[in-house]
């Protein structure tokens, strides 16, 4: 099948982007590396009107640092934030994510911004986002905004970014020497995640004196483990206070309950050693 006919625009600054949605109206859609959206166009499952492809805006790609945070510009592919330094000193947990993402050629053309925006609950970037504090820098008409991720995500696809709004970069504070690690459940290798959780601890002296801890595909959206964090912090650094706090990580008792508690002991005890 092939897409729908649709107006094809090439913007060449974020500002002439927004002004092109905002023209477009409403059924005009960004094509970030696509490997979301070329899919559902060919499926016919989405029909814009007016696809704006932000690919050329080299403003919005890169890493960098910004006091006692980093930006990620949106247009980053995967690839680039596998392997940058900045990601690896500061936000590990990112680039243990990263690394889960689709296959190589996905993370090649894919991007960082456009994985969020898309909102995919079984996508793995929203967890660490949620879980490490980031925030979204947004341009729209009236110029630019910060939305933190946990008001970001809103439902099943769906953010808080408007028709005529660009994610244009991501800050996220860093967590320079925590431990970090993403533990994943699939079906087969590059598939979506069943669950999966994204955990980042800071050891001090042998104790936990911070911790992060984001779950995926538990629910309309990232969840923050908050009940976990809060019952790891001043605690030894342990298995058995690993395994005490990681049962709180779901009250419930289905598959996806079971898994969620089983996975976070997993996350935490490899994040611990790290």
């Amino acid at each position: 099948m092939i897409p729908a006919e649709f107006k094809y625009l090439f913007p060449s600054t974020v500002d002439e982007a927004v002004r092109m949605l905002a023209e477009e109206g409403e059924d005009a859609k960004v094509i970030a590396g696509g490997q979301s959206l070329v899919p559902v166009l060919r499926m016919r499952l989405a029909a814009p009107t007016a696809l704006i492809d932000i690919g050329g805006l080299t403003e919005l790609t890169g890493v960098r640092d910004d006091g006692d945070s980093l930006l990620i510009g949106a247009m980053t592919t995967h690839y680039e934030v596998q392997r940058d330094h900045l990601i690896h000193d500061h936000a590990l947990l990112l680039k243990l994510v990263t690394d889960t993402v689709a296959d190589p050629q996905v993370r090649h053309r894919g991007t960082f911004g456009g994985s969020l925006c898309h909102a995919d609950p079984a996508g793995d970037l929203l967890a660490p986002a949620l879980a490490l504090d980031a925030v979204m820098i947004i341009a729209g008409p009236s110029g630019r905004r910060e939305v933190p991720a946990s008001e970001f995500f809103v439902d099943y696809f769906e953010t808080a970014l408007a028709p005529d709004e660009i994610l244009i970069d991501v800050r996220v504070p860093k967590y320079t020497g925590w431990g970090a690690h993403y533990e994943k459940l699939n079906r087969v290798a590059q598939a979506w995640s069943i669950v999966a959780v994204a955990a980042a601890v800071q050891i001090s002296d042998g104790t936990i004196a911070a911790a992060r801890i984001g779950l995926t595909n538990v629910g309309a959206g990232p969840v923050r483990a908050t009940d976990v964090e809060a019952a790891l912090v001043g605690q030894p650094a342990t298995s058995e206070s690993i395994s005490a706090a990681a049962v709180r990580a779901s009250s419930g008792d289905g598959y996806k309950d079971n898994l969620a508690r089983v996975l976070t002991g997993r996350a935490l005890t490899a994040a611990v050693a790290g």
